[in-house]
């Protein structure tokens, strides 16, 4: 364990089941010191995902429990396939499990409609995508400011928050670029800049910064 002026770093495996393929190798935990950060806002447990590819059974995450305490930080570790994505695509509502149970900000995931899902993502949740999910004839400013206006924050309000984000990423000349534009780097930095403009509860990010 790591102590500084901030923060404790505590790293810890998670436990599968024996015999699991391809498990999720362990959680690295940042936590800030705060009086909040004793309360659950992530409690995961028992969760399984398993896929049919032809006749095959893939099992991508098999039995996992989770607990992530409001003001820590997290980060996934393990190899390519051992079910990283898999596991924060059904965190956010993305993806559905085989079994088990998603609590998240007092929701349960797993069994909210898809009219709520979307509700529990537009207020909740900010999603850094690998593959960015950019919306391809719109611009950087655009992209950003999209989160915001489901939130019915008018055109404004809404452009002059997307361009204070797309400045906190160093993006302020590029906000009429399309993607096809920007470099994959960019690209990147516009998807972090629309996770966080809405200023969500939580942020789940995929690889966040392998391109930049």
């Amino acid at each position: 364990m790591c102590h500084s002026k901030y923060f404790e770093i505590i790293i810890f495996r998670l436990q599968v089941i024996e015999g699991s393929d391809n498990p999720l190798q362990e959680v690295v935990s940042v936590k800030g010191q705060k009086k909040d950060a004793e309360e659950n806002i992530i409690e995961i447990k028992d969760l399984r995902k398993i896929y049919k590819v032809g006749n095959e059974t893939v099992v991508a995450l098999n039995n996992i429990n989770i607990t992530i305490k409001k003001g820590e930080i997290c980060c996934f570790l393990g190899t390519s396939g051992s079910g990283k994505s898999t596991l924060l695509n059904m965190m956010a509502g993305l993806e559905k499990p085989t079994k088990g149970t998603i609590k998240i900000a007092g929701w349960d995931v797993e069994k909210l409609s898809e009219k709520k899902l979307a509700l529990f993502r537009q207020n909740h949740i900010g999603f850094i995508f690998q593959s960015y999910n950019l919306m391809t004839f719109s611009n950087a400013l655009e992209n950003v400011a999209m989160p915001l206006i489901f939130k019915g924050m008018g055109r404004k309000k809404r452009n002059k928050a997307a361009k204070e984000m797309l400045k906190a990423v160093g993006l302020e000349d590029r906000i009429n670029h399309r993607p096809s534009e920007m470099s994959g780097g960019q690209q990147q930095r516009v998807g972090i800049a629309r996770a966080f403009v809405a200023k969500p509860e939580i942020v789940f990010a995929d690889e966040p910064t392998g391109n930049l």
